[in-house]
C-alpha cells in the first residue's frame, strides 16, 4: 500500500479552511487564493532582502536561481496533474499551465501566439513594484527567470525551449517587466537564451 493509498486522517486545520471557505462566491474565493499567493510571495520576498542585505545582491541570486530551479519544476508538476496535461502536450499545454501559476493570481500577464510560438509576457510585477516602492533598483533576475521559465516549460514538454526576449537589468518597455518566448525545439538545436534542463 502506497501512502496515496492509505485513508487520509482527519486534519484539524484543513477541515477550518475548508469550512471558512464553505459558501464564497467565486470572486471571494479568487481574492482568498490570491491573499494566499500574496503571503507566499511575500515570504519569498523577505528571504531574498534577507540574503541581499547581509551578503549582498549578487549572493542573494545565486542562492535564488538555485531554489527557483527546484520549486519551478515542483510547481510545474503539481499544476500538469492538477489540470490533467498531456506529457507532450506543446505550446498548448504549456498556455494552460502559465495561466495556472500562482504569478497568475498576482501579476498582470499576457499569454499570445504568434505564428509557432508563445509570447509570455509579465505586464505587472509585484516584486518589482515593491523594490520600486522602497526606493531599490529593479531585481535583475534574468538569470533567474531563464532557470524559471526553461524548467517550468520542460516539465510540462520537454521538448520546449525558451528564450528571453528582455528582462532586468536589460532595458524593459514601458508596461512591461519581462517577455519570453516558447517554442518546440526543432532537430535538438538549442534556442538562445535556453538553460540546460533541471
Amino acid at each position: 500500500m502506497t501512502p496515496a493509498d492509505r485513508p487520509r486522517e482527519p486534519n484539524p486545520a484543513e477541515e477550518a479552511v475548508l469550512e471558512a471557505t464553505e459558501g464564497l462566491s467565486r470572486e471571494e474565493l479568487r481574492a482568498w487564493l490570491a491573499d494566499a499567493a500574496k503571503l507566499w510571495l511575500a515570504h519569498d520576498g523577505l528571504w531574498f532582502r534577507a540574503v541581499e542585505e547581509s551578503r549582498g545582491m549578487d549572493e542573494a541570486i545565486r542562492r535564488d536561481e538555485e531554489a527557483m530551479a527546484a520549486w519551478t519544476v515542483i510547481e510545474a508538476r503539481r499544476i500538469k496533474d492538477r489540470l490533467g496535461l498531456p506529457s507532450e502536450g506543446g505550446l498548448d499545454a504549456l498556455e494552460k499551465a502559465l495561466r495556472a501559476r500562482l504569478y497568475a493570481l498576482l501579476n498582470r500577464q499576457e499569454v499570445r501566439r504568434e505564428g509557432d510560438r508563445l509570447i509570455f509576457t509579465m505586464k505587472t510585477c509585484r516584486v518589482q513594484d515593491a523594490r520600486n516602492r522602497r526606493g531599490l533598483p529593479p531585481f535583475p533576475c534574468r538569470s533567474v527567470g531563464i532557470l524559471e521559465y526553461a524548467g517550468f516549460a520542460r516539465t510540462i514538454d520537454p521538448r520546449l525551449e525558451v528564450r528571453c526576449r528582455h528582462c532586468p537589468p536589460d532595458p524593459t518597455p514601458e508596461g512591461e517587466w519581462c517577455s519570453w518566448e516558447f517554442v518546440l525545439a526543432r532537430g535538438g538545436t538549442k534556442q538562445e537564451g535556453a538553460a540546460p534542463p533541471p
